[in-house]
């Protein structure tokens, strides 16, 4: 069987020694994919949508990665002095994919941020610094005290959920390392799994293929077979 191809965005950066911009991905995404049986393919942020219209119909399936915050101007957002690595030309590739994906009806992964891009781009909002505006809330950011692997809370997963059948459990650990969240969920998303604040961590787009979305990150828990379950159902969605 062929492997599926499987698109996965990317940031802009700068390399200091090299004084070169560039573009990248951390590598633990590309991992989980490899391991699952996928090809991975890095989708560059300085393509013009027609040709990135071009490259979607050559995928197989796409995974949103995490990364910086959105720019509020998205979707209303309050300003905060904690927003960092806002990236307009990453906020509009993604959103742009998104849209695409759901209306060619390809399966996608959303990760952290990933899970954010998409119910922004369906007409959501994001809570911009969740310490501040979400009362009683987790600590959601554990990064640098502890690793990325590091389980930080439990999530609850809905029953009937396709993510509760990938996961095979109701309740799950996860590990957690974002300072946003999803503040009003975008209509036509389903949330399918909570954090103990009520901070949703998982989404859904119902009728759809595969499109689901996760605020913690399965990929940097190469160990735990129900986490990589879900790169597993990406390719088989994808295939």
């Amino acid at each position: 069987m062929t492997s599926p191809l499987i698109g996965v965005t990317t940031r802009n950066a700068r390399s200091e020694l090299y004084q070169i911009d560039v573009i990248q991905t951390p590598r633990p995404y590309s991992e989980a994919l490899v391991r699952a049986g996928a090809i991975p393919v890095l989708i560059p942020l300085n393509l013009p949508l027609d040709k990135l219209r071009e490259l979607l119909g050559r995928l197989d399936g796409l995974v949103f990665t995490g990364g910086g915050d959105i720019e509020i101007h998205r979707f209303n957002g309050e300003p905060h002095e904690k927003l960092y690595d806002l990236d307009a030309e990453r906020d509009e590739i993604e959103i742009q994919l998104v849209r695409q994906a759901a209306e060619d009806s390809k399966p996608f992964l959303g990760i952290c941020r990933g899970l954010q891009i998409a119910n922004v781009a369906f007409g959501g909002t994001l809570y911009t610094h969740i310490p501040d505006q979400l009362p009683g809330a987790l600590k959601h950011t554990n990064f640098p005290d502890h690793p990325w692997d590091y389980l930080a809370h439990p999530v609850q997963v809905s029953e009937g959920s396709r993510l509760a059948e990938i996961l095979g459990e109701p309740i799950v650990e996860v590990n957690s390392l974002h300072h946003q969240g999803i503040k009003d969920l975008a209509s036509g998303l389903k949330a399918v799994a909570s954090a103990p604040d009520g901070l949703v961590e998982a989404i859904e787009l119902p009728e759809h293929p595969f499109a689901v979305g996760v605020q913690w990150h399965p990929e940097c828990l190469p160990q735990d077979a129900r986490m990589q379950n879900l790169f597993r159902a990406l390719v088989r969605a994808s295939q």
